[in-house]
């Protein structure tokens, strides 16, 4: 019987196609504007790698003054002294992956002459930073831990970068000349969207959803050249003049990666951070209590409210706008439904019950949930880009899945179905006889 009143619901249609495309293009402007916002938060939000982000580790180290410390308060900075950046590379701790890294902004000279010399967005990092946020390689790969030691003249390429200098040839082993020193290429990445980019939050290159390094070398080959620090940095105290007076002063201007093996690892990492706190403390430095905190990726990235809030009520209105739409539905399904009291009654007098003409109407309210949700399906598509492209810093649109399709038609059935419980209730209360007489 059902399957008769969606049959039947399909026809009713027809019957009246003006308020019916009205009703249709009301409920698909609704739900198109909830489920592009919904997945647009979704992408912004999501577990950027869900295999290993609980095992990914930030350490922020407090090095503020004691005399300004508030119990409970956050740390000052949430990025690293020199200083301590390099002791904990330097800390043994087994087959522990770790890495340190900052932005640096600096002159390429092509060896192309029709290249001019170019600004270019870098990493300046370890060679840990590859594997463990599993950065794909199109030719080579990352330096060695030896040639990190040994401050070695190498880099990585991105693959946009690489093209730009090379085009589709592969460029390892050549040479190129940045920062006025000469660099070997030892590998050239694939093209790498990771959603948001979580590794370099703070003074990344194009924002948390957007853009990407240009060019990748050695930490301490930066450091040994002097290279200059594209991001921000915080001073607690006075600092010594020149390069080496940043390195050694309590100015907080690098970030820190652990990568464990497996959650029982964190206690023992714990421990090893607040053994160094405790040896630093002898020395006059790291003074506060609970100076040591660690975030795995997705506590780092609310940490630092990747999603602002303003995002999240976004989701909000756009769901106060599909509510308005509903109100217009049911006022259009109440005009629909009224012309047709002589049916109703007609059906009740030849022993239809009550319980059968809801079924029927709610039945109709559902086709027109299933044609919005059809139509609402491109429009949340093309509202999606639209977003994306007005949202700053957000160059990726969530791609089409099977829980984006069903789940349109879902809200626009359900939507269709809640709009339609008044005008279908208010069928059921016609009183035959009274319909009969007017007649």
């Amino acid at each position: 019987m059902l399957l008769y009143y969606f049959q039947l619901g399909w026809r009713k249609l027809r019957s009246n196609p003006a308020l019916t495309a009205l009703m249709v293009i009301t409920l698909a402007v609704g739900v198109a504007a909830s489920v592009s916002t919904i997945s647009i938060l979704q992408l912004m939000s999501a577990d950027p790698m869900p295999s290993k982000s609980k095992l990914l580790l930030v350490p922020v180290i407090d090095n503020g003054l004691l005399k300004d410390y508030q119990a409970g308060a956050a740390a000052d900075d949430v990025q690293m002294t020199y200083r301590d950046a390099r002791n904990l590379l330097n800390q043994p701790s087994g087959s522990l992956r770790r890495t340190a890294l900052f932005g640096v902004n600096e002159a390429l000279e092509p060896a192309r002459r029709d290249l001019p010399v170019i600004q270019v967005d870098g990493l300046a990092t370890t060679s840990d930073y590859f594997p463990m946020f599993e950065a794909p390689f199109l030719y080579g790969g990352p330096w060695s831990a030896k040639e990190d030691a040994a401050a070695a003249s190498v880099v990585v390429l991105s693959r946009k970068q690489s093209e730009i200098l090379y085009g589709a040839e592969n460029p390892v082993g050549k040479t190129l000349r940045f920062m006025n020193h000469d660099f070997q290429i030892v590998g050239v990445l694939n093209e790498w969207h990771l959603m948001p980019r979580f590794p370099h939050l703070i003074n990344g290159s194009g924002g948390h959803f957007n853009g990407e390094e240009d060019i990748y070398l050695p930490l301490q080959s930066a450091v040994q050249l002097k290279a200059g620090m594209a991001g921000s940095m915080s001073c607690h105290q006075e600092v010594a003049p020149g390069y080496q007076g940043r390195l050694d002063s309590e100015c907080t201007w690098l970030q820190f990666w652990f990568e464990v093996k497996s959650q029982a690892d964190i206690a023992q990492l714990r421990s090893m951070l607040e053994a160094y706190v405790g040896e630093q403390r002898k020395l006059g430095r790291l003074q506060r209590p609970d100076a040591v905190k660690l975030y795995d990726v997705m506590q780092w990235m609310e940490l630092l409210n990747v999603v602002k809030s303003d995002s999240k009520l976004s989701v909000w209105l756009a769901f106060g706008f599909l509510a308005l739409c509903l109100v217009n539905t049911v006022g259009l399904l109440l005009a629909k439904f009224s012309v047709r009291a002589a049916e109703v009654g007609v059906r009740r007098a030849l022993g239809a019950s009550r319980a059968e003409i809801f079924q029927q109407f709610l039945a109709e309210s559902a086709v027109i949930g299933l044609v919005g949700g059809l139509l609402g399906l491109p429009l949340s598509l093309v509202a999606m880009q639209f977003i994306a492209k007005a949202s700053v810093g957000l160059n990726q649109v969530p791609a089409m899945n099977w829980l984006m399709f069903f789940g349109t038609f879902a809200l626009a059935v359900a939507a269709s179905i809640v709009a339609g419980l008044l005008p279908t209730w208010r069928a059921c209360q016609i009183t035959p006889a009274w319909q009969l007489k007017s007649q």
